[in-house]
């Protein structure tokens, strides 16, 4: 599909989709999440992610900028509430902070388009903050309500499946999850700050730095004929490399993203989805 910049449109419900809010709600905020929410001065989002401990991906979202100082939202389009508003109640302790869960009320419109983007600032309603969808020059408009395109193109799950997948970004927790470092997912450049200070999780990230690599990669497969079932086993010989986490039909065949064991795998080699069975999942990404 060419998209270019063309009016485009693509509707989404948010998974999670908190306020919150307080006086110490950025410090706490800041405290808690893997990027440097510093950043929020100068941007209206920050993209990252909310670990446990042992430094195992619990959910990601995005953290907005709000109308006022001591306003934020934060939102994911996979990761639940539940989990998130979870992990954030087990750690305030004395903060100055309210959380309110919002993600009934508001509506997501992912746009494309000059047009589009220029309207939603026009409309001085919602929020407006750039997006992680694997589409080049989008954004995320989150208002209260829907919103009508009239005539624009409309993209569908399946579309919006694609341009993820093709673009390597991670669903968490259905590709990256409570089993799995950021790293893993190719998440430590983009999510992961190594200067802002202590946060859950924060010194595993640290030796992860020093140590180099994981040995575990989520890496971009693709096949002839139908998408095999979430989860499905993958093997290159007799010997299993990983599974199958995210796919999407694609022309003729499938797309997909497969966590794959990096000791011993050739990736200039297929993959099979049984020992000894013809293979024909190709590993798109080079070593």
């Amino acid at each position: 599909m060419t998209i270019g910049n063309s009016p485009s449109v693509y509707f989404w419900r948010p998974a999670t989709w908190l306020r919150v809010s307080g006086p110490d709600a950025l410090v706490f905020l800041q405290g808690q999440h893997t990027n440097d929410l510093n950043r929020l001065k100068t941007s209206p989002a920050v993209y990252g992610l909310w670990l446990n401990q042992k430094g195992r991906v619990l959910a990601d979202s995005f953290v907005v900028r709000g109308r006022s100082e001591e306003e934020f939202w934060v939102g994911s389009y996979f990761s639940t509430t539940a989990v998130i508003r979870e992990r954030l109640e087990s750690h305030i302790i004395a903060d100055e902070v309210a959380l309110e869960d919002e993600s009934a009320g508001w509506h997501g419109a992912t746009i494309v388009g000059d047009t589009l983007i220029e309207q939603a600032r026009s409309a001085g309603d919602g929020l407006l903050f750039p997006g992680r969808r694997g589409l080049n020059g989008h954004m995320e408009w989150l208002t209260r309500g829907p919103r009508d395109f009239p005539g624009v193109r409309t993209f569908s799950d399946n579309d919006m499946e694609r341009f993820r997948i093709r673009a390597a970004v991670p669903a968490i927790p259905a590709d990256i999850g409570a089993g799995e470092l950021p790293n893993e997912g190719g998440l430590e450049n983009e999510a992961i700050s190594y200067t802002k200070g202590c946060y859950l999780g924060q010194e595993v990230m640290a030796r992860l730095k020093s140590m180099g690599q994981v040995r575990r990669r989520l890496l971009r497969v693709s096949s002839p004929g139908a998408p095999p079932a979430r989860l499905a086993k993958l093997f290159q010989g007799v010997r299993p490399v990983g599974e199958l986490r995210s796919t999407v039909s694609d022309g003729d065949g499938f797309i997909g993203l497969a966590l794959l064991t990096l000791l011993h795998l050739s990736r200039d080699l297929p993959l099979s989805l049984a020992p000894d069975t013809p293979p024909a999942i190709k590993v798109l990404d080079p070593s």
